[in-house]
């Protein structure tokens, strides 16, 4: 685990106001680029004498996912009225590879595909909610040839050509506690203006999603030039356009640093020409100088642990975790514990135990005696974040509950959630920002994804969306990172559960091995820089090398079920 600084203290100062971007510093369209590498760029192919329509705008789509600044050749399919019209900047539509054009009458073309998602202008990518993509393209003949009258403005792109063109990288806000930075994916075009574009893109302000949740330290700043990098190192020259604030720049340089450091080695931070005064944080930053903020920091006391015939247990060696709690007293059927990052220590233990058709959250110290908080007819396993010593768990489905350090249950506001169907999974992000939930509906379990706000006393869980349609029959889910997911949901293929991953905003869903697993999984718990757990045939298994092994080596299973890493 990287050591904490001392300067995380001033990290939630926020500087009011919004900005753009000079003229000295263009803003840089996310269907731009500069210099691409030569293995990013793609040859675009004019259109052939005879072309048919159909080949023409076959060739169109083909021709979008050129990098070539203003899409020359993908103007040539087009007439001269609308190549001098259409604009290529601002969106993009990522369709599947099978697409099919088809000619719908004498003149007119029929784009049909699986919608795999839309990037809008600042680069933030949406899932497509399963929709079927149709566009109507109409032809007309200039000069002998059939060319697009009325093309609509963005881009439509397959998506394997998507991925080969362009990159995610995470612009990184601060969590309400100011002690880590939160992930924002964005896409951005490869070559040379990726670090002005993604600055541009932190001064614009966090995605709507996540917009809430978040406080940005760059509010009121504005570029003054593009970033220049020179050997690895950037320099960004900033200006303040709106008054107020603080002149600590901690806040805003552990921001830039974080969100740069995939680009560039270190970062020079400039305001209006002069070097950023942190104490103890030399010229050149680099995450290092940050580390307090890691978004996927782990105390090193977060070892998984699991329930095996209602006691708590370790997994490193199956021991009995310390106190009542590893008796069995309790008839624990879940668990969570709270841990800390500074003292390294194991906080809070809250269990959920469950006789009569009665679910009771139990809630004290870990290895200390545990008392009775609430009741319910159901209560999901409980969740906690690293940034505050909290759980939270859904009772009866519906009814979000927080448990803070003083233990008082409170309930959290979830007006999206209503009319989503029962909630039977509900998982913290390490941050605390967002919430992944898991909800039944007609085709089995959903996954969602919200965003956890925070204001004075109040807290509200806003804004679910789906992140992973594509997927049925979810569940359970656990944050792999603070940027990703790993889900259990069905396989029709297969015909039973397996696991896959996906990003925060549901781009990279793919699936993971089941190599090693005796049978279909059933729960799953994960924590960054730790090994996956999943419970399996009524034991537990470790994700290690890509196959799934016991939790002991060379011992066989130990018997048990809900695992969960401590945070």
């Amino acid at each position: 685990m990287r050591a904490r600084t001392g300067c995380v203290a001033v990290l939630l100062t926020l500087l009011a106001g919004c900005t753009t971007v000079p003229t000295s510093s263009p803003t840089v369209q996310i269907t731009e680029v500069a210099d691409p590498p030569a293995d990013v760029g793609i040859e675009a192919l004019p259109p052939e004498s005879g072309a048919s329509p159909e080949e023409v705008v076959r060739g169109f789509v083909e021709a979008m996912a050129s990098t070539t600044r203003n899409h020359p050749v993908a103007r040539q399919y087009l007439t001269t009225e609308a190549a001098d019209t259409w604009s290529d900047t601002g969106s993009v539509t990522v369709i599947s590879s099978d697409y099919a054009p088809v000619a719908t009458g004498g003149s007119t073309v029929e784009i049909t595909a699986q919608q795999v998602g839309l990037v809008d202008g600042q680069g933030v990518f949406s899932v497509g909610a399963e929709q079927v993509f149709t566009r109507t393209l109409t032809l007309v003949q200039e000069d002998g040839e059939w060319r697009i009258a009325d093309p609509t403005d963005g881009l439509v792109l397959l998506e394997p050509d998507f991925a080969r063109t362009y990159d995610q990288v995470a612009a990184y806000f601060l969590d309400p506690t100011g002690t880590r930075v939160v992930p924002d994916p964005r896409f951005f075009v490869g070559g040379s203006n990726q670090p002005t574009s993604l600055v541009d893109r932190l001064i614009a302000g966090p995605s709507t999603a996540i917009a809430a949740g978040v406080a940005n330290p760059l509010t009121g700043y504005e570029l003054l030039s593009n970033v220049v990098v020179e050997r690895q190192v950037a320099t960004v020259d900033l200006t303040r356009t709106e008054p107020g604030g603080d002149d600590d720049a901690s806040a805003l340089s552990a921001q830039l640093v974080w969100s740069l450091e995939p680009l560039v080695r270190a970062v020079r931070i400039r305001i209006d020409g002069e070097p950023v005064d942190v104490p103890g944080v030399p010229d050149e930053q680099s995450v290092d100088d940050w580390a307090g903020l890691d978004p996927d920091s782990v105390p090193v006391s977060s070892v998984g642990h699991y329930v095996s015939a209602g006691a708590l247990r370790v997994a490193t060696d199956g021991s009995a975790a310390p106190g009542p709690a590893g008796t069995g007293v309790y008839g624990l059927v879940s668990a969570a514990v709270t841990a800390d990052g500074r003292s390294d220590a194991l906080g809070q233990l809250a269990g959920v135990s469950a006789a009569g058709g009665t679910a009771t959250l139990l809630y004290g110290p870990y290895g200390g005696d545990l008392a009775p908080l609430l009741s319910a007819t159901t209560l999901t396993p409980p969740t906690t974040a690293a940034t505050r010593p909290e759980v939270w768990t859904v009772r009866d489905g519906v009814e979000v509950i927080r448990v803070p350090a003083s233990g008082a249950p409170q309930t959290v506001a979830a007006t999206t959630l209503a009319g989503q169907g029962p909630t039977t999974q509900f998982r913290l992000s390490p941050d605390g920002v967002r919430a992944a939930v898991v909800v039944s509906g007609a085709d089995g379990g959903e996954l969602l994804v919200g965003t956890v706000v925070r204001s004075d006393d109040q807290v509200a869980v806003r804004d679910l969306r789906s992140v992973a349609p594509a997927l049925s029959q979810v569940v359970d889910v656990a944050w792999r990172n603070a940027g990703s997911l790993l889900v259990l949901a069905g396989d029709a293929a297969q015909d039973s559960t397996v696991p896959y991953s996906v990003g925060v905003d549901g781009w990279a869903l793919s699936t993971v091995t089941l190599s090693g697993l005796p049978s279909q999984p059933t729960t799953i718990a994960a924590v960054p820089s730790r090994a996956p757990l999943v419970s399996a045939g009524g034991s537990l298994w470790q994700l290690v090398g890509g196959t799934w092994s016991t939790l002991v080596r060379g011992a066989g299973p130990l018997a048990g079920e809900e695992p969960l890493y401590p945070l």
